[in-house]
């Protein structure tokens, strides 16, 4: 998509929703950029909310781990944290998914990594927001979808 822009990503991952929530699938494609990332992705199939002001913000993380497996994403291990920073300071924050309906996109442009940094890692859908306070994670929720982080 900005590949026109930006040329061709060096990363993707393919996101796949948790047991509880089957129907998430989406992707992340990361592109280098001077110093940091552009990373764009896109998702379908988010849990919706009943309420009149229902908006769902779905907290966005890299994650230290390898691969989607385990209970509830269990071996994605914590925030992608290389110079031990406290949150919301991990290389591994991101900002919040805004969920329209079931879906969402968003692309941020960050210093954090450059995409090969993160081939091997994991990028995690957290079923709630991050309060950006809460240590270690953010009181972010369950895992609710997650992708390998992997070289185009």
């Amino acid at each position: 998509m900005f590949d026109v822009f930006f040329g061709r990503p060096v990363a993707y991952a393919k996101l796949i929703g948790s047991d509880k929530y089957p129907g998430i699938m989406g992707d992340a494609y990361f592109y280098p950029q001077k110093d940091g990332s552009l990373i764009s992705i896109r998702v379908n199939g988010l849990p919706v909310s009943d309420e009149v002001c229902g908006k769902r913000f779905f907290a966005l993380h890299i994650h230290a781990g390898s691969n989607c497996t385990g209970d509830d994403f269990s071996n994605t291990d914590g925030h992608y944290n290389p110079g031990s920073c406290t949150h919301p300071k991990h290389a591994g924050d991101l900002p919040p998914l805004l969920g329209c309906g079931k879906r969402a996109f968003m692309a941020l442009l960050t210093d954090s990594f450059e995409p090969w940094d993160v081939i091997g890692r994991t990028i995690v859908v957290h079923e709630s927001f991050d309060d950006f306070i809460s240590q270690p994670a953010g009181n972010s929720g369950a895992k609710i979808a997650c992708g390998e982080i992997k070289a185009m």
